[in-house]
């Protein structure tokens, strides 16, 4: 492992140990394989003046919430170190209680709250302290043998302690097999199944001490353990499946959830051996881990509602055999699933959670490969890991609760996204916590939504086989679909019927009917495993009142509607929903240029203005409103609402 060290950057921070305190962590935290997404901790002791002007020792420790990778110094608690130091002295102490004594102890009413690991931290005799959960240890660790080779490759400088629950109790292990040891003697300790504290009282020599101990692991690895590929290419995904484990999964956790794909080679490799189902069932890498992946993957077999049935069924077995008393049962879902020939599933509900899931278990694929090779994986026995899962601490979070977004976890499928109601219904979406696959011809809507809830695809909807592909790249990249707001389309020149040309009409109805029939066509196979499936057809005020020369728009417009009444027909079987929105007058969109404006509103004899809210109201309609009613009407609003056709004109006398 590469020591990053730069002298001179820390030079030049040297008279300030917390601001050398922020550079070292984010040292460490860079590094994916000695931290992962909030792993870990880091400390410093400093002396503080209090608001009396008196001299205090104050540890300053990762608060909760806080990456190593990006914290800053307020996201260090600073803790009176006495009070720890005594806390460690105490024969019994609740992690409840622990939690509000260091909050009480705490010189910064502001701060977040210390780590469950600051005793631990504080009766280390050193200035700075370091803890990572370093792969190559915790793989050696979680091997056949592995305490025996990690005690050949350290000898006298590290401490190999077996593995204790973090907060108190570690605290008080650590306190009581270090009394009277030679601290001057030592580099490091490591914690069986769960990492390595290095510390000393420069931060240099400590970061130092974690890379040298690091790299020995990684070194005997790298000599024992080489992962060599097969070269297996992963099989192509059956879409359709994909879209039913979601669906499932979905239903498990109660609440819509991703279901993104790693077929990366590693992970297609492992999720191709022989014993996958057995080595990926063991524990996780840490027990650390198991907040955010739960205690082993779902391995998916051929009848995919079956296998999720099947996790969901070992899960409460799990929580039968361990709770105790007062225990409140988390959702049963699987957070991670093996998936032969295709690699795994990463399951959350954001694009966040279901990286933070896949990186996570990308790592522990790998150590499980490398742990083999040693002799065999070995987790630490399920009960173990079980009280991490149902920590008092982590329990307590479940009585908080917490506001989701309305639409958290739900695929969308928005047409025409690059400019007007498109990209505003984008936008609202994104704001109520969907993910988007927007789509359009124009190649800019691969980029102009700067999100990772977005999924921009060029695609010319008149084209069935971009349609196609537009569709399978949403459900392979999301997991499925929901949410359809078809709205690609386009106002032709006004002609009369008479002499009309016919390329004017053949356009209007390509892409202002037969496309919304082609992603219908392409969409409802995945809707059929949709959670609250529901489409939205964008229509226009021409259906129920057309006007002169709008033959080619008017006609594919009222076909587009007669459609959605048939469609909502077929589906509402299935539990897919189709509706329709007609809007009238919506200027902030591409055809409305200033200078269309001016004309059109002159032709009325109208300013501009008086133009724009030209309706009963007297209101302006804009892509926003269009876009929320849309978004409203894919919601729980119209949960029992189908074939229904709506106005967003601000009321028109002749709709009316």
């Amino acid at each position: 492992m590469n020591n990053a060290w730069d002298v001179a950057e820390a030079t030049a921070l040297e008279n300030d140990p917390l601001a050398l305190r922020v550079y070292s962590s984010r040292l460490l935290g860079r590094e994916p394989s000695l931290v992962l997404h909030g792993g870990g901790n880091t400390s410093v002791k400093a002396m503080v003046r209090n608001v009396f002007g008196e001299q205090e020792q104050v540890l300053y420790v990762k608060g909760s919430g806080w990456d190593l990778a990006t914290i800053e110094k307020q996201g260090f608690a600073p803790v009176r170190l006495d009070v720890l130091q005594k806390m460690a002295e105490l024969e019994q102490l609740g992690d409840t209680e622990m939690v509000d004594a260091q909050r009480a102890a705490m010189t910064n009413a502001n701060a977040p709250n210390p780590s469950v690991e600051a005793i631990l931290h504080a009766i280390i005799p050193f200035t700075y302290v370091d803890h990572t959960h370093a792969d190559a240890i915790v793989t050696i660790s979680n091997s056949a043998g592995g305490e025996a080779i990690l005690r050949s490759l350290y000898g006298d400088e590290v401490l190999i302690l077996p593995y204790i629950m973090p907060g108190f109790v570690l605290a008080r292990q650590v306190a009581q097999l270090t009394a009277g040891i030679d601290w001057s003697s030592v580099k490091g300790i490591v914690l069986l199944h769960h990492g390595v504290f290095t510390f000393a009282d420069a931060a240099a020599e400590s970061y130092g001490n974690m890379i040298e101990l690091v790299s020995r692991a990684e070194d005997y690895l790298s000599a024992h353990a080489r992962q060599r590929s097969t070269g297996e290419v992963a099989q192509v995904p059956d879409l359709k499946a994909l879209a039913m484990v979601r669906k499932a999964v979905s239903e498990a956790r109660g609440a819509p959830v991703l279901a993104m794909l790693n077929h990366g080679s590693d992970a297609v490799q492992f999720s191709l051996r022989g014993d996958v189902a057995d080595i990926a069932t063991r524990g996780p890498l840490t027990p650390d881990h198991v907040i955010r992946t739960k205690r082993t993957a779902m391995m998916i077999g051929e009848d995919a509602e079956a296998s999720v049935n099947a996790f969901v069924g070992d899960y409460f077995d799990y929580f039968s055999r361990h709770h105790t008393e007062g225990l409140t049962c988390l959702d049963p879902a699987p957070r991670w699933a093996v998936w032969p020939g295709r690699g795994a599933l990463a399951f959350g509900v954001s694009p966040a959670e279901c990286g933070i899931i896949a990186d996570i278990c990308s790592h522990t694929m790998h150590a499980i490969h490398q742990a083999e090779l040693l002799g065999g994986w070995q987790a630490l026995p399920e009960k173990d890991i079980f009280e991490l899962e149902y920590w008092e601490l982590e329990q307590a979070k479940l009585k908080k609760g917490a506001a989701t977004m309305e639409m958290r976890g739900r695929i969308a499928l928005v047409t025409g996204a690059a400019s007007g109601i498109g990209a505003a219904c984008v936008r609202a979406l994104l704001q109520k916590g969907a993910v988007v696959a927007a789509l359009d011809i124009n190649p800019a809507v691969t980029t102009m939504f700067s999100s990772s809830s977005v999924l921009g695809v060029v695609c010319d909807m008149t084209d069935a086989v971009a349609i196609r592909d537009a569709v399978e790249a949403t459900v392979r990249h999301f997991g499925g679909l929901d949410i359809v707001i078809s709205n690609a389309g386009c106002f032709p020149a006004s002609h009369p019927i008479e002499g009309m040309p016919f390329d004017t009409w053949q356009q209007s109805l390509a892409l202002n009917l037969s496309s919304h029939q082609l992603l219908l066509s392409e969409s409802v196979p995945y809707l059929r495993y949709g959670i609250d499936a529901a489409v939205v057809l964008m229509a226009s005020k021409n259906v129920p009142a057309p006007g002169p020369g709008a033959a080619a728009y008017s006609v594919a417009k009222a076909g587009l509607t007669q459609l959605a009444r048939v469609a909502a027909l077929e589906l509402g079987g299935d539990g897919i929903r189709v509706n329709v929105l007609h809007p009238n007058a919506v200027f902030d969109t591409a055809i409305w240029t200033d200078e269309v404006l001016a004309k059109r509103a002159a032709s009325y004899g109208l300013s501009v203005e008086a133009y724009k809210t030209n309706n009963i109201l007297g209101c302006e309609v804009t892509s926003r409103h269009v876009a929320e009613m849309a978004c409203a009407m894919a919601g729980p609003l119209f949960a029992c609402t189908t074939g229904a056709q709506l106005p967003l004109d601000g009321g028109n006398e002749r709709v009316i």
